[in-house]
């Protein structure tokens, strides 16, 4: 109580004086007034400079010193600054009432302003936290693929929804309750409004959970063009860096409701899958003579599968007395079958082909292209460069190859082959 009295003395100190001295009382008071303002300002200036030059640069020194990164976070999101600010509020709340006890809606007005400050101090506070936090997490390897920013981003939106509450509040006059109670009853609003941001949130969850993409992976999403790495994860947004270098930006409930693919599961897996075909002209397919086998024995990959399996097509023609003047009749190897193990041992002795993992040449349904000649296999290298390189080097040599069995590749005619034929009619005619 007598401290109470002693300000209340000192405040008015002032005008007392000029009273005494023969100033109006009204001049007096307002000169009294803005004296205590000045001191007021100046008072918070020094202390501010304070805080700045000894408290915030001392707190700079401690983290630099600290083995954690935690607190150096804490530096870089301004959060000994914003600490700072509590001890000029507190000296504002113990003095601003005895230097405007005289001007009562004064008064009101420098409380109410001050009270929403301090709402949107804490608010920054609180969100120099989150930030410090999420960098914080960043660096650890655990949290590295983790979509972090989502939920930073929805305590975020939470603490300025509850720190709008209490500005509402203030202004109003209301309870932060009954305003609560208020805003449940326009919720069907706020949900069309907040649509985008509560789809979004869901789907980070389900994200997370179901470790369906982390920051990092590889994904391609026709969709939106996106066909790269993903950078970053959060509560509206998944940003993807193309392999051009651009970036696509793809909303965070796409993920859950529309297909995309993640390639992941190849990166973590020993090998990266080669499929791919080439199409063999159908009129070229046809059974092996015996001057085509003493030809294909020269090649040195097949020559022990040609000699063991021929034995058994000849061991089985004899003893069924087939006639094999007719190669259609009993049992016979075909230039296609062979090919198709050349390409098998091929694939076996390559070395960059994972033995391991599926290995497999095989026929598809014939199209109106061809047979399809399907290599399915996985390399070693799994980096996208040497990928390509790798399957190139296959099928260069399996094309290449191809006419040693006597088959043809299939290939829509060019134009140069429509001249070639005009040519050749036009000789015949002539």
């Amino acid at each position: 109580m007598a401290n109470n009295i002693n300000l209340k003395y000192i405040s008015c100190f002032l005008e007392e004086s000029f009273i005494n001295q023969g100033m109006h009382p009204v001049v007096a008071s307002y000169l009294n007034l803005a004296i205590n303002l000045v001191a007021l300002v100046l008072l918070l200036i020094l202390v501010n400079y304070i805080i700045r030059r000894f408290v915030i640069e001392s707190f700079r020194t401690f983290t630099n010193k600290t083995k954690t990164t935690f607190d150096d976070f804490l530096i870089k999101s301004n959060f000994p600054k914003y600490v700072g600010q509590i001890i000029p509020i507190f000296i504002i709340y113990a003095t601003i009432p005895y230097i405007l006890v005289d001007h009562v809606f004064t008064l009101k007005g420098v409380l109410f302003f001050t009270n929403v400050y301090v709402i949107i101090l804490i608010v920054w506070i609180c969100r120099s936290v989150l930030r410090t936090t999420k960098n914080y997490l960043r660096t650890q390897e655990s949290f590295k693929d983790k979509p972090i920013d989502s939920y930073i981003q929805v305590l975020m939106i939470f603490i300025w929804v509850v720190g709008f509450m209490f500005i509402f509040s203030e202004v109003t006059g209301e309870s932060v309750i009954s305003f609560a109670i208020s805003l449940g009853a326009a919720s069907a609003i706020l949900l069309l409004i907040f649509k985008d941001t509560i789809l979004g949130f869901v789907a980070s969850i389900q994200v997370s959970v179901n470790d369906i993409v982390r920051i990092g992976d590889w994904i391609t999403f026709s969709k939106y063009g996106a066909d790269g790495t993903v950078t970053e994860i959060n509560l509206a947004t998944v940003r993807v860096q193309n392999f051009d270098n651009t970036f696509t930006t793809i909303p965070t409930y796409s993920m859950i409701s529309d297909s995309f693919q993640n390639w992941r599961g190849m990166q973590e897996s020993p090998g990266r899958r080669i499929k791919r075909s080439i199409f063999i002209k159908q009129n070229s397919v046809k059974f092996i003579t015996p001057e085509d086998y003493e030809k294909l024995k020269k090649i040195s990959l097949i020559a022990p599968y040609l000699e063991h399996r021929q034995k058994e097509i000849d061991k089985y023609n004899r003893t069924n007395k087939i006639d094999t003047t007719l190669p259609i009749n009993g049992r016979n190897q075909t230039n296609l079958g062979i090919f198709r193990k050349y390409a098998d041992a091929y694939l076996h002795d390559h070395s960059a082909v994972h033995k391991e993992l599926y290995l497999m040449v095989r026929h598809l349904a014939p199209t109106p292209q061809g047979i399809p000649l399907e290599v399915l296999c996985f390399s070693r290298d799994k980096r996208w460069e040497n990928f390509e390189y790798i399957a190139a080097d296959i099928f260069d040599h399996l094309i290449a190859a191809v006419p040693y069995f006597d088959l043809k590749l299939f290939e829509a005619p060019s134009g140069d082959d429509i001249q070639d034929l005009g040519k050749f009619i036009s000789n015949l005619k002539n």
